[in-house]
Protein backbone atom coordinates (compact mmCIF):
# COMPACT_ATOMS: atom_id res chain seq x y z
CA UNK A 1 0.00 0.00 0.00
CA UNK A 2 2.67 2.49 0.73
CA UNK A 3 4.56 1.77 -2.38
CA UNK A 4 0.59 2.53 -4.63
CA UNK A 5 1.11 6.10 -2.28
CA UNK A 6 4.66 6.69 -3.01
CA UNK A 7 3.70 5.92 -6.58
CA UNK A 8 0.54 8.03 -6.75
CA UNK A 9 2.27 10.63 -5.17
CA UNK A 10 5.26 10.85 -7.26
CA UNK A 11 2.46 10.81 -10.24
CA UNK A 12 0.74 13.28 -9.42
CA UNK A 13 3.96 15.97 -8.94
CA UNK A 14 5.56 15.01 -11.89
CA UNK A 15 1.95 15.55 -13.91
CA UNK A 16 1.85 19.36 -11.77
CA UNK A 17 5.27 20.24 -12.72
CA UNK A 18 4.35 19.06 -16.60
CA UNK A 19 1.65 20.83 -16.42
CA UNK A 20 -2.17 20.77 -19.03
CA UNK A 21 -0.25 21.22 -21.88
CA UNK A 22 2.07 18.04 -21.39
CA UNK A 23 -0.68 16.31 -20.13
CA UNK A 24 -3.33 17.27 -23.28
CA UNK A 25 -0.37 16.42 -25.55
CA UNK A 26 -0.15 13.02 -24.28
CA UNK A 27 -3.74 12.33 -24.21
CA UNK A 28 -3.74 13.81 -27.95
CA UNK A 29 -0.96 10.73 -28.80
CA UNK A 30 -3.42 8.41 -26.63
CA UNK A 31 -6.37 8.93 -28.62
CA UNK A 32 -4.54 8.61 -32.17
CA UNK A 33 -2.76 5.71 -31.06
CA UNK A 34 -6.47 4.23 -29.70
CA UNK A 35 -8.23 5.58 -32.73
CA UNK A 36 -5.59 3.92 -35.56
CA UNK A 37 -7.00 1.07 -37.45
CA UNK A 38 -4.42 -1.50 -36.58
CA UNK A 39 -4.89 -1.15 -32.91
CA UNK A 40 -8.80 -1.58 -33.64
CA UNK A 41 -8.78 -4.79 -35.13
CA UNK A 42 -6.10 -6.03 -32.20
CA UNK A 43 -8.57 -5.01 -29.77
CA UNK A 44 -11.37 -6.84 -31.77
CA UNK A 45 -9.35 -10.38 -31.56
CA UNK A 46 -8.40 -9.71 -28.59
CA UNK A 47 -11.79 -8.89 -27.19
CA UNK A 48 -12.71 -11.92 -29.08
CA UNK A 49 -10.13 -14.54 -27.27
CA UNK A 50 -11.24 -13.37 -24.48
CA UNK A 51 -14.75 -13.88 -24.82
CA UNK A 52 -13.85 -17.40 -26.25
CA UNK A 53 -11.88 -18.36 -23.30
CA UNK A 54 -14.93 -17.16 -20.77
CA UNK A 55 -17.54 -18.53 -22.90
CA UNK A 56 -19.11 -14.87 -23.49
CA UNK A 57 -20.79 -14.43 -26.47
CA UNK A 58 -19.63 -11.81 -28.67
CA UNK A 59 -21.23 -8.37 -29.41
Amino acid sequence: MKMFLLGAAAGYVLGAKAGRGRYEQIVRTYRKIADHPMVQGAAGVARAKVGEKFGRAQR
